[in-house]
């Protein structure tokens, strides 16, 4: 649905995105990461025609989005970064408008004016201007504006910037029931709602990908995938650290001390093994004071910063 091949902008000597290519199926919600800078908001203005790419060619459900730009930005809805609006239109005016310049007419748009407000969750506030709500509730109604028109593509940059919990795990809802119909790219600083809502990870770095592949996958490439912390008082720790290392899957142990009086032992596993089922059957036998026992699936977080560019470059010099 959506096809993206050797996608680049220069702004002057400045190569904001650098041959690009990934393609989005029905049904993916694809997350779209990387740190400040990295092209991440300029990609996704090209995908959406609000900026002409310097080279390569974007197609959304089969349109060129540069030769055919209004076919292939009816297929889409788009939240932009800050989701611009006027200001002195209230909420309800505002999505009128949105729905008249979508085409809908009548009772058509009436029907699509109040779905994208139930969906949101925007009736308290409709008939507030918004230059006077929340940013939370700006953000809501970019994202009524996005979706209003029910399109088969979302580009979503930022969608639960500014929301409160509530109000992130209601879009993250939403957009998690959308997904089956449609191919959504989030861009996000979030790393939890990757793993809340996304089948697909992408991370970039100074315009280019460096990494693609499902959550899952992703967080298998942490250190800390399958780690085992267990808590213990001071007095046993150092006798189950020995202990631990003894076993045969075990690659290295770590320890850290708390304000309680207990010391929390993690420990990493060699490649693709599991320890959580042999700790546990150790802790038992050895008869330890296990305060607090898990294992971990990894850290999203680990990851993203091994494979940037820059922490790339500092463990090539510290090497």
């Amino acid at each position: 649905m959506i096809e993206i091949q050797g996608l680049t902008k220069h702004f002057g000597q400045i190569a904001a995105v650098s041959d690009l290519s990934l393609s989005v199926g029905k049904g993916e919600v694809l997350g779209f990461l990387g740190p400040n800078g990295a092209g991440k908001s300029t990609t996704m203005k090209m995908i959406t025609g609000y900026l002409a790419p310097t080279a390569g060619h974007v197609r959304v459900c089969g349109h060129d989005v540069e030769t055919q730009t209004i076919a292939a930005q009816t297929q889409m809805g788009y939240l932009p970064e800050g989701a611009p609006a006027y200001g002195d239109m209230t909420a309800r005016q505002f999505l009128r408008f949105i729905a008249e310049i979508r085409g809908f007419r009548g009772e058509g748009a009436k029907e699509a004016v109040a779905r994208s407000i139930a969906r949101t969750e925007l009736v308290a506030v409709l008939d507030q201007p918004i230059e006077t709500l929340s940013k939370g509730f700006k953000r809501r109604v970019g994202l009524a504006q996005a979706i209003l028109h029910d399109p088969p593509v979302l580009i979503m940059d930022e969608p639960t910037d500014g929301l409160d919990p509530n109000q992130k795990f209601s879009v993250r809802s939403l957009l998690k029931a959308m997904a089956p119909q449609k191919a959504i790219i989030v861009s996000t600083h979030l790393l939890e709602e990757v793993e809340a809502i996304c089948t697909r990870a992408v991370i970039i770095d100074k315009g280019g990908i460096v990494a693609d592949g499902k959550p899952a996958e992703l967080l298998a490439r942490s250190r800390h995938h399958n780690a085992v912390t267990l808590a213990l008082p001071a007095a046993q720790a150092q006798a189950a650290i020995a202990k631990i290392k003894t076993l045969p899957n075990v690659a290295s142990v770590e320890q850290s001390g708390s304000d309680d009086g207990l010391v929390q032992i993690t420990a990493f596993p060699k490649s693709g093994a599991l320890l959580i089922e042999e700790i546990s059957a150790t802790a038992v036998r050895e008869q330890w004071d296990v305060r607090e026992l898990y294992a971990e699936a990894g850290r999203l977080d680990e990851v993203f910063r091994a494979i940037t560019t820059h922490d790339a470059q500092r463990a090539k010099a510290a090497a």
